[in-house]
C-alpha cells in the first residue's frame, strides 16, 4: 500500500489545482489540517432521554380542519356564528324560493340549527354547493362516503342530487339519495370521481318541488389511516410516523387559551358523537390582518380521543396541554377568579361561570378519561368510543405560554391538586414566551423553588441566534427541572413575518441548536419544533415543519432535521472534546447500545468542506464500515416545494470507520456519522 504522508498529500493537491484538475473547494479540504473530534466513550453520560425528540400539535393554518382531519365539507352542521359558512346557493339561489338556517326540531339540542331549502317549481338550480377547505381534494377512483341527516316537508321532493365536481363545474361523481321521510334520518352513499381534483366542490340538489331540511353533511374519504371511519389523513400521518416521535403535545398552543375564556378549548366537548360536537372558532381566524381567515372554525371531528388515538398509533407518549384559568394574554388576558378551595372537597365546576376549580376539575377528569377503568364515570366514556384499555397517559402540560404572577398564582394549586390526586402524572410548567428576560427569570426561580418537573421554553429567532446559543444549557445546574424546549424555529426574516421561509440556513442553524439539547440531555428531557402542519392556501403563521395541499404533502429541511436527531437520539449521552460552535462546527455525540453503534452528529456551516478526524476513546469492538446520512445544500436559502419535495433532503453512503476516523463534512451540511463500536 502507498502511505503518502500529510506534508506531501497537500503538496500533490497544490500540483492538481495549479493544473486545474481539482476544485478550489476540494483542494482546500485536502490540505486543511483535519479538526480532532475527541468522542469520550469510556467517560460515557446519563441516558438519553427516550422520548426526548417530539411533536407540538397545533390547530393553526388548517392543520386539524382542512388537514390533518379529512372531512371535506366546511361547517357541515350550520353550527358556525355564520351559518352559512362555506355554503352557497346555486347561482345566487336562481332555483330556490327560500334557504335559511333554522332551529325549530332539530337533530339535538347540541347539534340546534340545520338548513332548510324550499322550492316552488322543480329545479336543476334548487340546491347548494359547499367549498370544502379552499377546495376539496378528490382522487380519480378512491371512494368517499357521503353522508347526511335529511327529512321531507312539504311538497314533492323525492329524493336528493349529490354531485361531486370539479373547479371548472364538470361532474366527477353523482349519486341519489331516495326514501325522504317526514323525520330525521341518516343517509350515506359512496362516491368515486372519475378525475382527480385538487380544488373541487359539492353539489345537493332537490329533485322535485317542496321542501327538504338538512344537516350534518359529510364528505369523508375512505382511505383513512388504519382505515378508520373517523379517521386522519394518511400522508400526514405517514410523515409524523417516520419520525418515530418520542411525544406529541396537543391541540396547542395559543387555541388552549383563546381569545377569551369563552373560547378556550373545553377538550370534554370534543369527545363523544362527531355529530354532536359543537364548533368554535379558531383564535388563529383574524390574529393576522395580513393573513385574515374568517371561515376558521374547528370542527372538533378531531378531538382529545382522537389526539390520543394518534399518539398511541405513532408510539408517542400523549402530552396534552390544558387550561390553567386564563385566556391568551396578547388578546383579552382574561382570567377565571381564584378560590380558596382550589381542588378541595368543596371545589365546583361551572364551564359557563368557570373559577379556577373548573380548570382543576377539567384536568382530573382528564386523566380519568384517558387512564380510567371502566367503571369510572371518565373512562366509561373512553371505552364507549371503542378504547377499553388505558391510554396510559403520564404527562400533561398546565397552561401553554403563560407568564407573570397571574400564571404562578394559578399553576401553584392546580400542579398541587393534580399531584394530590395522582401523584405520577408528570407536570409541564410554563417559562412564558420569551427565553430570557425579567419575567422568564422570574418563572424559572419559582418553578424551581415549586419543585416543577419541566419547565417549558420557547424561542423563535433569526438563524445566528440558534448558533450563537449552542451552549446554552451547558450553564444549566443539573439539578432541577428538566427543560421542554417546547416551542422553536429559526425565523428567516422575523417573528411572525409572512415572509418567512423554511430555508436550510434555518434548518442548519437549528440542527447546530439541537447540539446543544443533545449534549445537555441530562437537562432537556423533551423538544420540539414548531408549528407543525400549514395548508398552502391556508397558513397564518410561518415557517412551518410540514406543508400541504389537498392533495400532496412534503417535509421541509427543518422536518428533515428533526427526523434525524429523532431516528439517531441514541441511548446515552457521550462527551465530546471540541469546543462546540468553534469556528462554526457543531458537535454532539451518543451511545446506540441497542444497535451497538457509536452516533456521532456534526454540523458544518460554512461553504467549504471541512475534513474532521474522529477518535473514539475507549471504545470496544470498533467496526471498520461506518454509515453517513449526509443532509446538505450549497444553497443556504434553499427550500423544499410541493413539486419538488425532497429537494433538501438526506442521503446515505458507506465510509471506512476505526477507532480513528477521518471524514470530510459537505459544505454547510448536517452529518450523522453510525460507527460499529460499544462503550
Amino acid at each position: 500500500m502507498l502511505n503518502i504522508s500529510a506534508h506531501s498529500a497537500q503538496a500533490i493537491a497544490k500540483s492538481l489545482l495549479a493544473l486545474g484538475l481539482l476544485s478550489s473547494a476540494t483542494a482546500q479540504a485536502q490540505t486543511t489540517a483535519p479538526t480532532t473530534v475527541t468522542v469520550q466513550v469510556n467517560k460515557p453520560g446519563k441516558p438519553v432521554p427516550k422520548n426526548m425528540y417530539g411533536l407540538f400539535f397545533e390547530d393553526i393554518n388548517f392543520a386539524a380542519d382542512g388537514g390533518l382531519y379529512p372531512e371535506l365539507v366546511k361547517n357541515k352542521s350550520f353550527e358556525t356564528t355564520e351559518h352559512l359558512v362555506g355554503w352557497k346557493a346555486l347561482k345566487g339561489g336562481a332555483g330556490l324560493e327560500t334557504y335559511a338556517v333554522l332551529n325549530q326540531q332539530p337533530i339535538s339540542a347540541t347539534n340546534s340549527h340545520f338548513v332548510r331549502l324550499t322550492t316552488r317549481t322543480a329545479s336543476p338550480d334548487a340546491g347548494l354547493t359547499n367549498e370544502g377547505f379552499r377546495g376539496m381534494g378528490l382522487k380519480q377512483g378512491a371512494e368517499y362516503t357521503f353522508s347526511l341527516y335529511a327529512r321531507r316537508g312539504p311538497g314533492s321532493v323525492s329524493a336528493l342530487t349529490v354531485t361531486l365536481e370539479d373547479e371548472k363545474g364538470n361532474s366527477l361523481a353523482q349519486a341519489q339519495i331516495s326514501g325522504l321521510t317526514n323525520e330525521w334520518k341518516k343517509y350515506a352513499v359512496p362516491l368515486r370521481p372519475s378525475a382527480t381534483s385538487s380544488r373541487g366542490h359539492l353539489k345537493i340538489t332537490l329533485d322535485g318541488a317542496g321542501t327538504a331540511d338538512l344537516d350534518v353533511v359529510s364528505l369523508f374519504p375512505k382511505d383513512t389511516w388504519q382505515n378508520r371511519p373517523n379517521g386522519l389523513r394518511t400522508d400526514l400521518v405517514q410523515l409524523l410516523k417516520d419520525m418515530k416521535p418520542g411525544f406529541l403535545r396537543f391541540p396547542g398552543g395559543c387555541i388552549v387559551e383563546g381569545r377569551t375564556l369563552a373560547e378556550r378549548y373545553q377538550w370534554k366537548e370534543t369527545i363523544g358523537d362527531v355529530a354532536s360536537r359543537v364548533p368554535l372558532i379558531n383564535r388563529w381566524n383574524m390574529e393576522f390582518k395580513h393573513r385574515s381567515t374568517p371561515d376558521y372554525y374547528q370542527s372538533f371531528g378531531l378531538g382529545f380521543f382522537e389526539y390520543f388515538q394518534l399518539a398511541e398509533d405513532i408510539g408517542a407518549e400523549p402530552l396534552p396541554i390544558l387550561n390553567v384559568g386564563m385566556a391568551c394574554q396578547f388578546n383579552s388576558a382574561e382570567l377565571a377568579p381564584m378560590s380558596s378551595t382550589a381542588g378541595g372537597p368543596n371545589a365546583t365546576a361551572n364551564a359557563d361561570d368557570p373559577t379556577l376549580e373548573t380548570f382543576i376539575q377539567d384536568a382530573l377528569d382528564l386523566i380519568e378519561f384517558a387512564n380510567g377503568p371502566a367503571t369510572s364515570t371518565w373512562g366509561a366514556k373512553r371505552v364507549a368510543m371503542g378504547h377499553p384499555a388505558p391510554f396510559n397517559l403520564k404527562l400533561i402540560g398546565i397552561g401553554n405560554e403563560q407568564w407573570g404572577p397571574q400564571y404562578l398564582e394559578r399553576y401553584e394549586p392546580f400542579a398541587k391538586a393534580v399531584k394530590a390526586k395522582y401523584p405520577a402524572i408528570q407536570i409541564v410548567s410554563s417559562a412564558g414566551p420569551s427565553p430570557d428576560g425579567e419575567l422568564f427569570d422570574k418563572a424559572s426561580k419559582r418553578l424551581a423553588e415549586l419543585k416543577a418537573e419541566y419547565v417549558d421554553e420557547h424561542y423563535y429567532a433569526k438563524p445566528d441566534w440558534f448558533r450563537q446559543h449552542v451552549d446554552r444549557y451547558d450553564k444549566y445546574a443539573r439539578t432541577g427541572p428538566k427543560i421542554f424546549a417546547g416551542e422553536y424555529a429559526a425565523q428567516s426574516v422575523a417573528i411572525g413575518s409572512p415572509d418567512n421561509k423554511n430555508t436550510w440556513d434555518c434548518a442548519i442553524s437549528e440542527a447546530a441548536f439541537m447540539t446543544g439539547l443533545e449534549r445537555n440531555a441530562d437537562v432537556v428531557g423533551m423538544a420540539s419544533y414548531a408549528p407543525m402542519f400549514a395548508h398552502v392556501d391556508a397558513w397564518q403563521w410561518t415557517p412551518n415543519m410540514i406543508w400541504f395541499d389537498n392533495l400532496r404533502s412534503y417535509g421541509t429541511p427543518n422536518y428533515y432535521v428533526q427526523k434525524l436527531f429523532s431516528l439517531n437520539k441514541g441511548t446515552t449521552m457521550l462527551p465530546v472534546e471540541n469546543k462546540n460552535g468553534q469556528d462554526n462546527l457543531f458537535t454532539s455525540a451518543v451511545a446506540d447500545d441497542q444497535a451497538g453503534e457509536i452516533v456521532v452528529k456534526l454540523v458544518n456551516y460554512s461553504s467549504s468542506p471541512r475534513p474532521v478526524k474522529i477518535s473514539l476513546t475507549g471504545a470496544k469492538k470498533v467496526g471498520k464500515a461506518g454509515k453517513a446520512i449526509v443532509l446538505s445544500s450549497s444553497d443556504l436559502q434553499a427550500v423544499n416545494t410541493l413539486d419538488q419535495p425532497t429537494n433538501v433532503s438526506p442521503k446515505e453512503e458507506k465510509f471506512s470507520a476505526g477507532a480513528t476516523t477521518t471524514y470530510t463534512l459537505a459544505p454547510n451540511s448536517f452529518t450523522v456519522l453510525r460507527i460499529p463500536g460499544r462503550r
